[in-house]
């Protein structure tokens, strides 16, 4: 079984003269000497690097406390997670999940082999706790596949004590640069082994990394996206807080980019893509849209007095919403591990690498992009012109909740065109994510009466008062008609702010 540990940590370079007394570290009463550990790690990552590319670092060690296999993924600069599984042969089905978003189908190979001799020191305070270990590396680096030969160097090492303070590190370095000690240039032994043992990293696209077309900028925001993608599919995996939302957001934009730039890139080759990121996107919403009603109906059910609550409907309500597991759910994870999905990412790939470039794409990105966002907002005009124009009922319900549609795909085009409009994008991007939330309002209003219907059926049917649910639907009704009310003003308002466009 893995666990999962956070790791915060500093390199330093060192040099023959060793580890420099840190006795005068600030809150350091006590340094001891914990011995030398000989540690065997085997790196392991596809022949193209792509694990390394994301500063991602797969190994199996022996020798030390924890040996194992580890995976660590960076969380910012001197922070990683990692996550550790048992010894084993071969590597743990949990850790090649993890992995398996930038993996796919290609073979994982060993690629450094480091050998190092580890001498390490506790820093203890004056009750004897752990504040950080200390450690002198004498590292052997040896290349297995992907270049030639071999590398040695001496590094220190402080890693904070779990639940420490960052801030002490601050103290250490202090003390190591006061005699002369620098940070190491490279981030990881694991980049220093395949910098110095002639690894040849190939950059991914020269027009992606400085755009100057309208095709580059769009690509640059596709290319976003797809790294969102891949990056959150061990997130989400893990049931990292938000995850789901952020990647289903991340196929939204993706596919929502594809239309709004029609001319720029090739639909006939976008579109069918647009269907498999609507597929994900509605494979990880089926969760998450029953937990956000579930959680709008119990907050409102809480705000009715208890004598005008009948019947057990706090519990119909979880019941219908479901008893959710620990983890990321088995159907979910099924759809990580699907062909669609895999091959949905290895197309990804290819559409970046090889882009269907309309003629438009060619030209200079102001006019392009500006009349993309231009001509989306105007759809979304009409549909809140529409809306506006119907009675109360089903047809406007039906017309606000296409408007708020076209309102995040006017949002999402605005953001790919922040770095070329500045700050007209910006305030577009403002505007309709506001819009978005006030008819994101509404339409929470009219799923929620829905599943009211439903529930209050149920109850009927089962000899049970439908009393309560008929309170709730009618707040939600009031609050429908509250956003209903407030939409004609605040959509003027609304357009004002983007005539800069």
């Amino acid at each position: 079984m893995a666990d999962t540990k956070r790791e915060i940590e500093r390199k330093y370079e060192s040099d023959e003269s060793g580890l420099p007394d840190l006795t005068g570290v600030n809150g350091v009463e006590t340094v001891v000497d914990k011995g030398v550990a000989q540690l065997d790690a085997t790196y392991y990552d596809t022949v193209d690097q792509r694990l390394a590319a994301s500063s991602i670092t797969l190994r199996r060690r022996t020798g030390g406390s924890d040996e194992g296999w580890h995976l660590k993924f960076p969380v910012s600069p001197g922070v990683r997670d990692e996550i550790r599984a048992p010894m084993s042969d071969t590597l743990p089905d949990e850790l090649a999940a993890l992995v398996r978003s930038r993996v796919r189908g290609t073979e994982l190979l060993p690629v450094i082999r480091l050998r190092s001799d580890r001498d390490v020191r506790d820093l203890l305070d004056a009750e004897g706790r752990l504040l950080a270990e200390v450690s002198v590396d004498a590292v052997h680096a040896e290349r297995l596949s992907g270049g030639t030969g071999d590398a040695q160097w001496t590094e220190i090492e402080v890693e904070l004590a779990d639940d420490g303070d960052p801030a002490f590190l601050d103290k250490v370095e202090k003390r190591l640069r006061k005699v002369g000690v620098r940070p190491s240039r490279s981030s990881s032994k694991l980049a220093r082994a395949l910098a110095e043992t002639e690894s040849k990293k190939k950059r991914s696209s020269a027009a992606l990394d400085d755009p100057e077309t309208a095709g580059d900028h769009v690509l640059a925001y596709v290319r976003a996206q797809r790294d969102a993608l891949v990056e959150l599919d061990p997130a989400v995996r893990q049931d990292t807080e938000d995850s789901v939302h952020s990647m289903r957001v991340a196929t939204r934009r993706m596919r929502s980019t594809f239309k709004s730039y029609g001319k720029v890139l090739d639909r006939t080759v976008t579109d069918p893509i647009g269907d498999d990121l609507k597929w994900l996107a509605g494979e990880l919403g089926v969760d998450r849209d029953r937990e956000v009603l579930h959680e709008r109906l119990t907050a409102a059910l809480d705000e009715v007095p208890g004598a005008l609550v009948s019947g057990p409907v706090g519990e119909r309500v979880d019941v219908w919403a479901g008893a959710r597991p620990g983890g990321a759910s088995a159907r979910l994870i099924g759809v990580l591990d699907s062909h669609r999905y895999l091959t949905l990412l290895d197309t990804l790939d290819a559409l970046i690498a090889d882009p269907p470039l309309l003629k438009a794409a060619g030209k200079k990105p102001d006019e392009v992009i500006a009349k993309a966002v231009t001509k989306d907002f105007g759809k979304v005009a009409d549909l809140v012109g529409q809306a506006l124009e119907l009675e109360p009922g089903t047809d406007r319900d039906v017309a606000i909740h296409e408007a708020r549609k076209k309102t995040k795909r006017t949002r999402y085009a605005a953001e790919a065109a922040g770095p070329v409009l500045g700050k007209p994008a910006k305030a577009v991007v403002k505007a309709m994510k506001s819009l978005q939330n006030l008819l994101g309002e509404h339409q929470d209003s009219v799923m929620a009466r829905q599943i009211l219907r439903e529930l209050s059926a149920v109850a009927h049917a089962a000899g049970e008062s439908a009393f309560t649910y008929g309170l709730l639907y009618g707040r939600e009704e009031r609050r429908a008609a509250a956003v209903e009310a407030e939409l004609p003003g605040f959509w003027d308002g609304i357009k004002d702010e983007v005539s800069a466009l």
